[in-house]
């Protein structure tokens, strides 16, 4: 057992929600969850389409060779789901900065 004193933790008070919060103004905040799934998508979209064509537009006697095509097309498939997920995170914190904007210039009116 320790022999030091524990500090005086003030207790809080019980607040009544409908004192606090004003239902009046409600944020509209974006699902983040949504944004995600829906960059995912597009990614895994996009990534095939383009891997897919540059796959079919492949010249063994024009262009280097390519020995492992399955490979190259998991990677642009992986680059490409990378790459619209974060920008879906993007839109989402910029869509998430505007509802708090609108909320904040609502409650100055």
């Amino acid at each position: 057992m320790s022999t030091t004193p524990e500090p005086d933790i003030p207790e809080a008070d019980d607040v009544e929600v409908r004192a606090v919060i004003d239902p009046a103004h409600v944020r509209r905040a974006p699902r983040y969850k949504g944004f995600f799934v829906v960059g995912v998508v597009a990614g895994l979209v996009l990534g095939l389409a383009v891997g897919l064509y540059m796959l079919a537009t492949f010249d063994p006697a024009r262009d280097q060779a390519l020995s492992k095509p399955g490979v190259w097309l998991t990677v642009t498939v992986m680059g490409a789901t990378a790459l619209t997920t974060l920008i879906a995170g993007l839109a989402a914190s910029v869509v998430d900065r505007r509802s708090i904007r609108r909320r904040d210039a609502k409650r100055s009116v």
